[in-house]
């Protein structure tokens, strides 16, 4: 079966990357929840897309009281997210602090992820192959991802994955085709494709076997997967 990851929560309801995204992306019958991580200068995981938040500064240099109330701690999110798979993107190379800093992030939360019960539902992606090893060095109990960009041959970066013992991939979805979906399937590596909204590329990616779309639409992406979730439909005509 193909699952379906809410890209940052169901973004369309609430905002993005909030513990009210990941509830609702719940409500709506998503099998799990895409999120990314920073580091503040104190040391907490923090969710967010951006390394810097607007008027404020990078989160290398902010401490987490600076923070605003609306934007969660990794734990807090993953209380939110229960009991929905999630998948941890571990951003990286956002501010000038450098690699370490990225390394540090993947240490951090690779911790914090390993300790808790729900453990083996989540899974670390990141475009950096040095943070994803650092993590699987860190922790092998943690299912990885390497996340591919669109200026890198995903048959390339399926290759590396395997040979770094990352067992999954998370490929730009037109870059998805039969022979990657083959040579993935044979060597045992989950394909994971990001970002699609369009329900008839849904329900090809899922024809052509994809473990998982990471999509804006929860509601449009069950249906295009000819599964139905009350919440996820909508209403009545006249309603």
């Amino acid at each position: 079966m193909t699952e379906v990851f809410a890209h940052r929560g169901s973004s369309h309801l609430a905002r993005e990357n909030t513990v009210a995204a990941f509830v609702a992306a719940r409500e709506l019958g998503a099998d799990g929840v895409e999120l990314d991580v920073h580091l503040t200068a104190d040391g907490v995981v923090v969710v967010h897309h951006d390394g810097r938040l607007p008027g404020l500064g990078p989160f290398a240099r902010l401490r987490s009281a600076e923070l605003p109330p609306w934007l969660p701690s990794l734990a807090e999110a993953l209380e939110a997210c229960r009991p929905l798979r999630v998948n941890v993107e571990i951003k990286e190379g956002e501010t000038d602090a450098g690699p370490a800093r990225d390394i540090e992030l993947a240490v951090e939360a690779a911790t914090l992820l390993a300790e808790r019960d729900e453990a083996p539902s989540i899974l670390v992606s990141s475009f950096s192959l040095p943070v994803l090893d650092a993590v699987r060095a860190l922790r092998p109990n943690l299912a990885t991802a390497l996340l591919v960009d669109l200026d890198t041959d995903p048959m390339a970066a399926l290759v590396t994955a395997r040979e770094h013992g990352h067992g999954g991939l998370h490929p730009f979805f037109a870059c998805v085709n039969a022979a990657l979906m083959t040579a993935a399937k044979d060597g045992g590596v989950a394909i994971r494709t990001w970002t699609v909204d369009d329900p008839a590329r849904i329900a090809a990616l899922a024809g052509l076997g994809v473990d998982a779309v990471i999509t804006n639409d929860v509601a449009a992406a069950l249906r295009a997967l000819g599964r139905f979730h009350p919440a996820a439909e909508p209403p009545p005509a006249g309603v």
